[in-house]
């Protein structure tokens, strides 16, 4: 008798641990990062991100795109509208999903669940940043990451995420439903580019010490940011022209290859610029973020004039 409940116990607790490890990382939305960041929501809030939510299924070409694709015949509803349109969030493991907003903070940060409270640690009974200790604020970044947070120096990771929305290459939409979404209108952007897409509207740099100024980069700092864009976008264009079969999609990606190809020729002397351009992968798009760190490009780097930034 005392074997068999052992057994049952035994099981359970396997249950509940596997399902804990399975568990997957959720959003939890742009309120747990008002606590701390209401200068960056400000700034969001003034967006096309933020503004979306309200706008973007009234667009004239939406409902033709809904019928090509098939499922709910609300985008918010529907899984492949979600994908890049909004953000899905849940307040635990066991809450149902809900559409709350537009595109959002953990659309380029990660879904929050499993790094929020590593990310809030400052140390055990320290609530203020600027008292943390070196030491804690080193681990905390590193255990942030690794549970999933993407923070603002791993450039590849976040210019990935803005361009696969934005390239239409999300690896979570298969070919067919592109192709469908292609013909039914649905835009695309192969010229789209990180820093005119990012230091316009979007730019929310709030760091000491003048944690109030939304601070510009200087053109160190957008010369990298220009490059990491650009393999980002290499890197999910040869990703996504892998898996295409219609015409149109083929086209759109191959532009998007042979632009950001183009771009970065201007800096193939950079050893992990060619071991990117030889051979594209978010591996190497990494190594070379990590690579331009501290350099300046800016005189071999054409920016966009800042008069275009959007």
């Amino acid at each position: 008798m005392l074997r068999s409940l052992l057994s049952i116990f035994a099981g359970l607790f396997l249950v509940l641990v596997t399902d804990s490890i399975n568990a997957a990382p959720y959003k939890e939305g742009f309120r747990k990062c008002v606590e701390c960041h209401e200068a960056e929501v400000d700034v969001w809030k003034k967006t096309k991100h933020f503004k979306s939510y309200n706008e973007v299924h009234k667009n004239e070409k939406t409902a033709k795109i809904l019928a090509a694709v098939g499922g709910p015949s609300n985008m918010r509803q529907n899984p492949t509208c979600v994908t890049c349109h909004y953000t899905e969030t849940k307040s635990s493991d066991s809450a149902k999903a809900q559409v709350a907003m537009g595109p959002s903070c953990e659309s380029c940060h990660g879904a929050s669940s499993e790094w929020r409270e590593i990310h809030n640690n400052y140390g055990e009974g320290i609530k203020d940043a600027n008292k943390e200790s070196p030491a804690n604020k080193t681990k905390r970044i590193a255990d942030a990451a690794k549970a999933g947070m993407i923070w603002p120096a791993k450039l590849y990771d976040v210019a990935s995420n803005c361009t696969q929305c934005h390239g239409l290459a999300q690896p979570s939409i298969t070919g067919d439903t592109l192709d469908k979404m292609l013909d039914a209108g649905h835009p695309a952007e192969p010229e789209f580019e990180l820093v005119r897409n990012s230091q316009g509207s979007v730019r929310h740099r709030f760091y000491p010490p003048n944690v109030t100024t939304n601070a510009e980069m200087t053109p160190a700092e957008l010369s990298r940011m220009y490059i990491v864009g650009q393999a980002a976008v290499l890197v999910s264009a040869t990703q996504a022209v892998a898996k295409a079969k219609h015409p149109k999609y083929v086209e759109l990606q191959k532009k998007r290859e042979q632009d950001a190809r183009a771009a970065l020729k201007g800096v193939a002397d950079v050893p992990e610029v060619k071991a990117l351009l030889d051979k594209p992968s978010p591996e190497a798009g990494r190594k070379l973020s990590d690579a331009l760190k501290g350099k300046d490009l800016s005189a071999k780097v054409k920016l966009p004039q800042k008069s275009t930034y959007k």
